[in-house]
């Protein structure tokens, strides 16, 4: 049995998409916080249990008799290292024989503050003697992709990621990166897997594309961290956000971003979805 946490998450619902493609809906768990929004999921044959990441009662039960455990990492920044050990406490209880945890790519070396916590939450998983697996998933396409139409209404891409180049692949490609480890014939246990997209972009050249694909000018106007910042807050993202936002492009700028090593196409047995794909897609 397979439980596959913040199941209806965006990451999460691909996972158990793609894993429906490969073994009985018997064999899945979907843990969510609110099983009322996996109604769909449990209509498919899936089994859907509570799961709050802040409520570790509801873990031990969630994760009752599971073999496998893919822990999606939390939204909930600031929160999520205490979240992800309750969760790893759980699985310990339970003798889960493998977790995959959904970390960043290089965390233990990232520029990016988002690294702090998936940092902190594998050094918990080394040890606490659960026998566990890491997904070092670099940035989604989508993260820039969704920003395209707001783009095109102001006129201009703004962003802090100067001239770093960004290996990102699609949230799709990264869901079949967690199925194929959690569905290995060979033992996964202690692998990281350090996954980014076979491609890469610097912004000016993202928003380019979207010019084209747009037909309308899309100039990109980079500025400092804190002028970006700034210009998120006055758009309306809470501080939370643009602190984020702002500090992961900051992030990109000083290479955090960029990966050659290719182990996401390796892992998933194809390329990765073109950026440009993404995009196109995005702007339909």
């Amino acid at each position: 049995m397979i439980v596959v946490t913040g199941a209806t998450g965006q990451l999460g619902r691909l996972v158990i998409e793609q894993l429906l493609e490969k073994i009985p809906a018997a064999q899945i768990v979907a843990a969510v916080r609110s099983p009322e929004k996996a109604s769909d999921l449990k209509a498919l044959g899936v089994q859907v249990r509570q799961a709050d990441y802040n409520q570790p009662a509801t873990l031990d039960s969630a994760l009752a008799g599971a073999e496998k455990v893919l822990l999606v990492s939390s939204s909930e920044v600031g929160q999520r290292t205490a979240q992800h050990r309750a969760v790893i406490d759980a699985a310990q209880r339970a003798g889960v024989k493998l977790l995959a945890y959904t970390s960043l790519l290089r965390a233990d070396s990232t520029p990016l503050a988002l690294g702090t916590e998936h940092h902190q939450t594998e050094a918990y998983l080394r040890s606490s003697g659960v026998p566990f697996v890491v997904l070092r998933n670099g940035w989604y396409t989508e993260n820039y992709a969704s920003a395209i139409d707001s783009a095109l209404q102001l006129g201009t891409l703004y962003g802090a990621a100067g001239e770093g180049r960004i290996s990102s692949a699609s949230r799709a490609d990264y869901a079949a990166a967690a199925v194929a480890v959690l569905l290995a014939a060979n033992d996964q246990t202690g692998k990281v897997y350090e996954l980014a997209g076979d491609s890469s972009y610097t912004l000016a050249e993202f928003a380019a594309k979207a010019a084209e694909l747009a037909g309308q000018p899309l100039p990109y106007v980079n500025l400092s961290p804190a002028d970006y910042q700034a210009a998120l807050l006055k758009a309306g993202l809470p501080l939370i956000y643009a602190d984020l936002l702002s500090d992961s492009d900051n992030g990109a700028a000083q290479g955090g971003l960029f990966e050659e090593g290719k182990q996401l196409s390796q892992l998933i047995g194809r390329p990765t979805t073109a950026w440009q794909q993404t995009l196109a897609d995005g702007l339909l």
